[in-house]
């Protein structure tokens, strides 16, 4: 079953210009925060976990815009490979 992918981009703050993150990369659907990267609780960050389906990819310009520390990552890509989601 081939899968959606998804991005995910985040900012810290207002003033930052996400747009250049995914810039020319292909995606079916675009979760966005405007929030530090402290902790795992965003919004848009939530709403992903709880779209990716089986097959889905998740996109990411870097790591550190899905998480800033190792703990936060690990959690984060057991939980999407788990549900066979790349």
């Amino acid at each position: 079953m081939k899968g959606q992918r998804i991005g995910y981009v985040r900012v810290s703050s207002f003033g930052q210009n996400p747009e250049r993150q995914l810039e020319q990369v292909q995606i079916d659907r675009l979760f966005m925060d405007k929030a530090s990267g402290k902790d795992t609780e965003r919004p848009q960050l939530e709403a992903l976990l709880a779209f990716v389906r089986e097959g889905d990819v998740v996109v990411v310009h870097s790591m550190d815009r899905l998480a800033r520390n190792l703990d936060d990552l690990r959690k984060i890509v057991q939980d999407l490979t788990k549900r066979s989601v790349a």
